[in-house]
């Protein structure tokens, strides 16, 4: 398994920016999908964004497409998630995982690894 930590959450206004940012260490990256899941207070945790093992093919959760953009360097052995125009609903905490595959994967389930995650709030 491989070791996900993750960082950049925080406090932000409706409308504003927040950058994820995810570090893996201890596996092979690049034969990793990668995803970004969030768990709201009450709520089951539930796919934002995952990117596959190059990076050439990406799938967004319906509430985040064309506002969040998922990224991986596997030289860095990273994985970011860039959010714009955020909303107060987008509150929640955000975990990095990942899986051993070469496809899109979106069933958390299947995930081997699991970051501490980081807490994103949205103030209205």
């Amino acid at each position: 398994q491989v070791h996900l930590a993750e960082s950049g959450g925080g406090l932000v206004q409706a409308g504003g920016s927040l950058r994820l940012s995810c570090a893996a260490s201890g596996g092979v990256f690049r034969s990793y999908g990668m995803g970004w899941f969030r768990q709201a207070s009450g709520k089951e945790r539930e796919i934002v964004a995952t990117i596959n093992y190059n990076g050439e093919h990406t799938y967004y959760a319906d509430s985040v497409k064309d506002r969040f953009t998922i990224s991986r360097d596997n030289v860095k052995n990273t994985v970011s998630l860039q959010m714009i125009r955020l909303k107060p609903e987008d509150t929640a905490v955000y975990y990095c995982a990942a899986v051993q595959s070469l496809g899109l994967i979106s069933d958390p389930a299947l995930y081997d690894s699991w970051g501490q995650g980081t807490q994103v709030a949205v103030s209205s």
